[in-house]
């Protein structure tokens, strides 16, 4: 197959961004002059992926939020339709972001285009019968974690779990020390890590009462440093207003642009559920984690999805390693009660700090790597296939 091999890829937000210049990377170490072209953010961008539209505008989440955004994002659609089908990749790779890239994939495989979708939706929690429309419209899958293969391998779908690229990133050492001295924090400090999200969305839901039950444990504790990252500019700009606006008495909190640095360095941290909760993980942070979606979102995914726990360290073990909270549990009085009790019990269990380093092992698979490996070979399979003589 000629180097000069073209894929389409789209990522939808930040995570995907960065699962997409690992994946260009370790493809452009198979095909050297492979070009990149659909939806990517400034990572992808200066990989030398062709962005046909800010990755920000594909940035939303919910059930009932996207619908003001319809118009747009059907537009966007439309025009990577067109511009596949004018210019055909031989392979289309959809970053997670699973409403958007698995229509648009859809699309594309009926146009004849392989695909490939990287990072599984929960398809084993909720709307567990996409997996047929999956079956039809996905050559390969690619998972970041385990549990995640057997409900593809049982429908047909070629599948490789490759680990999660954060894991591979983030060593299994020490890293407290190291980040403390970077933010110039004394290495006996009690430090808490806020993260309320990335989306502008679970930033105003979250960080009112995140900085509520901070602003409090500090008042009794004024010793306590709070470390909160923003991902963007606009990120940081919420936080601001927020904390002008909530006249939370002598709060000192730091703010970040990166919130593996705060992870790094903190003793707990309260976070939204998401992939901060891995990078906690990972950077054997402990945490309560929290989730609240927008009213009308909530009242239809309570009814439809099937699933024990939403933390990723509580997903991955099996059980309860870390404290939850959920819609209206998400408030003060919890929040103060888990800084408290960390106050006090500063030390983590050595049991919850081997369970995290059990799954940071088990999920540092070389996992960009890994996932072009598999696309080559879906990639050579195609084309023994296209060769293959028909019978007579």
């Amino acid at each position: 197959m000629s180097d000069r091999v073209h894929f389409g890829i789209v990522a939808g937000e930040t995570s995907g961004d960065i699962l997409g210049v690992g994946l260009i990377d370790a493809l452009r170490e198979r095909y050297p002059e492979a070009r990149f072209s659909g939806i990517g953010g400034a990572q992808m961008q200066r990989a030398g992926c062709e962005s046909l539209a800010p990755i920000e505008r594909l940035a939303v989440m919910g059930l009932v939020e996207p619908l003001g955004r319809l118009p747009e994002l059907w537009a966007i659609k439309r025009r990577l339709e067109r511009h596949f089908r004018d210019d055909r990749p031989a392979l289309f790779i959809g970053l997670d972001a699973p409403d958007f890239n698995l229509r648009l994939a859809a699309r594309l495989h009926r146009l004849g285009i392989a695909t490939a979708h990287y990072v599984s939706p929960s398809v084993w929690a909720w709307r567990k019968r996409r997996i047929h429309g999956i079956a039809r419209s996905i050559d390969l899958m690619l998972t970041l974690f385990p549990f995640e293969t057997e409900i593809y391998r049982q429908h047909g779908v070629a599948v490789h779990c490759v680990g999660h690229p954060l894991a591979d990133s983030i060593s299994l050492g020490e890293q407290r020390c190291a980040a403390r001295r970077e933010l110039e924090l004394a290495p006996d400090a009690r430090v808490l890590a806020l993260l309320p999200g990335s989306r502008t969305g679970e930033i105003r839901r979250m960080a009112p009462v995140f900085l509520a039950a901070a602003s409090k444990a500090q008042q009794g504790h004024a010793e306590l440093e709070l470390l909160l990252p923003c991902a963007d500019q606009a990120g940081r700009r919420i936080v601001e207003q927020l904390v002008a606006a909530g006249g939370f008495s002598g709060l000192r909190c730091k703010l970040l642009g990166e919130s593996r640095l705060a992870l790094a360095a903190a003793d707990f941290a309260i976070v939204a559920s998401g992939t901060a909760t891995l990078e906690a993980m990972l950077l054997r942070c402990p945490m309560a984690v929290c989730y609240r979606l927008a009213p009308l979102t909530h009242a239809l995914a309570s009814r439809i999805v099937q699933v024990e726990h939403m933390a990723i360290p509580n997903l991955l073990a099996g059980k309860r390693l870390v404290a939850e909270y959920l819609q209206d549990e998400v408030n003060e009085a919890n929040l103060l009660g888990e800084i408290e009790n960390f106050l006090a019990n500063p030390a983590p269990p050595e049991e919850l700090l081997r369970e995290f380093e059990r799954q940071h092992r088990l999920l540092r698979r070389g996992a960009s790597a890994r996932a072009a490996a598999a696309i080559d070979e879906l990639l050579r399979s195609r084309r023994r296939s296209a060769a293959a003589p028909p019978f007579s």
